[in-house]
């Protein structure tokens, strides 16, 4: 018995299965991103660690790489936001998804150029905002999924969604294999997104100490909530830093901040003026305080530490916790032809039980 897979989300993004790979920092950069879009799924690259020049030659080497569409993120509040924008429209990317401060002009321009927006919320409230700015379609992450995350369920926030939008819904936080993308079916999505199973693959850039870090988390309780990096509820795997941070008073907190965003400034090339100007906008958003806000504007050096300089024990290790049930580090290839095959058996089965007797 053969069944389909094409939904609303795999005609409107131009892929083959409904499966889409997030674009972590760091991380989501070309080689996976293109052997994702290869293997049939989305590929989104991070743009929210980058500055435009190398957001640019990203996209084109991604483009070298796969003839598949894929999409760009980026945050709406960074200073050079509509840099990225200019870029997207540009090179014909065929999607961009955002989390927090969406511009609706920004967005229409999207719109306006057939580039679909696709942010990732966290609550049903934020869930109708976005499609009150015009997003087609919206990513859902339950309190499972790792990086910055809400405290809902994905099983919980899925239904209120779905049943309150008409864009397609995207379920992410807790995926990894064809039952996983089965159940997220049955509950009304129409896809999931998997950040931390692509992370654990065989074209992803994370070294292998960070990696096997990754790997050697079994127990679900030691990837948890934390506000010590950034004053925001993020996901990550207990280590060093963070034990030492949770630990800390707001002295230690303010000097990472401080630290982090003169790393930040010399990595993106954004003036001073423009990286106050960033943090302030969040913070106006968020009511964070000064040192918090800093470093929500600049969490991703911390994360650097680890994703690129390979010092697990002196970044952050963001991760959903699904990660705890992950063994392996197979290619693209091999990881979306699993879900498919499984997905189908799962489906087969449930069709044999439920078939008169």
């Amino acid at each position: 018995m053969a069944f389909s897979l094409d939904t609303r989300l795999t005609r409107l993004l131009g892929c083959r299965y409904p499966i889409v790979q997030t674009a972590m920092g760091w991380v989501a950069e070309p080689r996976l991103v293109a052997a994702s879009c290869n293997a049939g799924a989305f590929g989104f690259l991070a743009g929210a660690t980058i500055e435009p020049g190398r957001m640019e030659a990203a996209i084109l080497e991604t483009r070298a790489l796969t003839d598949r569409p894929f999409g760009v993120n980026f945050h709406m509040y960074q200073s050079n936001a509509d840099a990225i924008v200019d870029l997207v429209i540009r090179h014909g990317v065929r999607a961009v998804s955002y989390s927090r401060s969406p511009g609706k002009a920004m967005i229409g321009r999207l719109k306006d150029a057939g580039v679909v927006c696709m942010p990732t919320v966290g609550a049903l409230k934020h869930a109708l905002k976005a499609v009150e700015m015009g997003a087609d379609v919206v990513t859902v992450q339950g309190g499972e999924g790792g990086g910055h995350t809400g405290s809902v369920p994905t099983s919980i926030l899925l239904g209120q969604v779905v049943d309150a939008l008409d864009v397609p819904v995207v379920a992410a936080g807790g995926f990894k294999d064809g039952r996983g993308l089965v159940s997220a079916l049955a509950l009304g999505a129409e896809g999931i997104a998997m950040g931390t199973r692509f992370l654990m693959s065989a074209e992803s850039p994370v070294p292998a100490a960070t990696l096997e870090r990754y790997l050697k988390v079994r127990d679900p309780a030691a990837i948890i909530v934390s506000r010590a990096i950034d004053g925001l509820p993020q996901r990550m795997i207990r280590n060093e830093l963070l034990d030492g941070l949770e630990r800390s008073g707001g002295l230690r907190r303010l000097l990472l901040a401080l630290r982090s965003a003169l790393a930040y400034r010399r990595h993106s090339g954004a003036s001073l003026v423009q990286l106050l100007g960033s943090a302030f906008r969040l913070r106006g958003d968020d009511g964070l305080s000064a040192a918090q806000t800093l470093m929500a504007a600049n969490a991703p050096m911390v994360i650097q530490k680890a994703m690129v300089d390979g010092q697990p024990a002196e970044g952050v290790l963001p991760a959903g916790q699904i990660a705890a049930a992950i063994d392996g580090l197979p290619a693209c290839a091999e990881l979306i032809e699993s879900i498919v095959q499984q997905a189908e058996q799962c489906l087969a089965a449930l069709c044999r039980q439920t078939e008169p007797s």
